[in-house]
């Protein structure tokens, strides 16, 4: 039953995050758009009181509920930062606004980007933690393992993004020399 849920709730906020952005840029209704994305956070609550109230009726920890904790981490973290990023591209598409900025590609800039998305990583890992723990200690004596096993889960995926960040910062990726200016190697050949 949880995992339904967690695959309703991932339909739901893509059919919320569609139709609202439809809204507010094909019918420019801009209230009425805001009050359907408003929604999203809704889905999660539903999600973490059905996952209380499965654990209350006697269901046995299990997998589903630790995917639904981290499901609900990873939307309070990137939730909002996938809102915003596809509504920039709506706008540009649909409402003729200014292309969205793409992420920086090279040296220092490129580094902190990955830095603040590693950020959002550890929240939605605190998030699940915090969750995870929160259904150890309400089943009590239960069997908890597989929720153990999703927290390790979390805390695995933390360190696995932080060394990917970290690499940008150890060994940046250099920006492409000017194409205007020819290379030494082209002058030699050329004789100028």
């Amino acid at each position: 039953m949880v995992v339904g849920l967690i695959i309703a709730c991932e339909v739901g906020f893509w059919v919320l995050l569609a139709a609202g952005l439809a809204v507010r840029y094909l019918l420019k209704w801009r209230r009425t758009s805001v009050a359907l994305l408003l929604c999203e956070p809704l889905l999660e609550l539903v999600l973490f009181v059905v996952t209380a109230v499965d654990l209350k009726n006697g269901a046995d920890p299990s997998w589903e509920h630790g995917l639904a904790a981290l499901y609900i981490g990873y939307t309070v973290a990137y939730g909002h930062y996938t809102i915003t990023w596809l509504d920039g591209h709506a706008a540009h598409r649909l409402a003729g606004g200014p292309r969205p900025p793409k992420p920086p590609r090279h040296g220092l800039a490129r580094a902190r980007h990955e830095g603040r998305l590693w950020l959002r990583t550890l929240l939605a890992a605190a998030v699940a933690c915090v969750l995870l723990q929160a259904a150890i200690w309400y089943v009590g004596d239960g069997d908890t393992s597989s929720l153990r096993a999703f927290q390790w889960t979390a805390l695995r995926t933390l360190g696995v993004h932080g060394v990917i960040a970290l690499t940008y910062l150890i060994w940046p990726k250099k920006a492409p020399a000017e194409a205007a200016a020819p290379s030494e190697e082209s002058r030699t050949l050329t004789g100028r």
